[in-house]
């Protein structure tokens, strides 16, 4: 499979704006991730840390969930990697881990998280709250903040890239 990104249109209107520069950096952590193998996948940056491709994936997987099935439409969905006793789960590979299974969860996370936001206008607040603060948030500061969540670990994807193979790039 070969990734492609488009950058969103420069004179597109607000949401399209948004949701076009959301689905950019989706893209970008799929395009670090392409073509290497569940084992390079599994690869850590650096020790002590356990931050790997794969287990980006995975975090962003239960950052799609937080956010647009938790936050936004306040559905009772459990983790997914993670639990009270492994807070940092998501990035606990075993050999047993596999691209296929991270993938294709992200990918159902990202689909869900599609159809809750189509329900919502911008400046719609959420139904849920914030397990931590309990605030709300309108649809516009989600969209924000998933952009700089996903913006911030592809320049981890950057590093963690070039470490497993070399590869380099924007």
């Amino acid at each position: 499979m070969t990734i492609e990104r488009h950058e969103p249109a420069t004179t597109a209107g607000e949401r399209t704006m948004l949701e076009g520069w959301l689905e950019y950096h989706r893209q970008t952590l799929a395009w670090k991730c392409e073509g290497l193998t569940d084992a390079q996948l599994r690869t850590a940056s650096v020790e002590p840390s356990e931050l790997s491709l794969m287990g980006l994936v995975r975090h962003m997987a239960e950052v799609e969930r937080g956010w647009f099935r938790k936050v936004l439409a306040a559905e009772d969905s459990d983790p997914i990697y993670y639990t009270e006793e492994d807070p940092d789960g998501e990035f606990h590979l075993s050999e047993t881990d596999t691209w296929e299974e991270a993938y294709a969860t992200w990918q159902a996370e990202i689909e869900c998280a599609r159809r809750n936001a189509a329900r919502f206008g911008l400046d719609d607040i959420s139904e849920g709250k914030h397990r931590r603060t309990g605030e709300r948030f309108n649809l516009r500061w989600i969209y924000t903040h998933m952009i700089e969540e996903y913006a911030r670990h592809n320049g981890h994807a950057d590093l963690v890239r070039e470490r497993v193979d070399g590869a380099t790039g924007d």
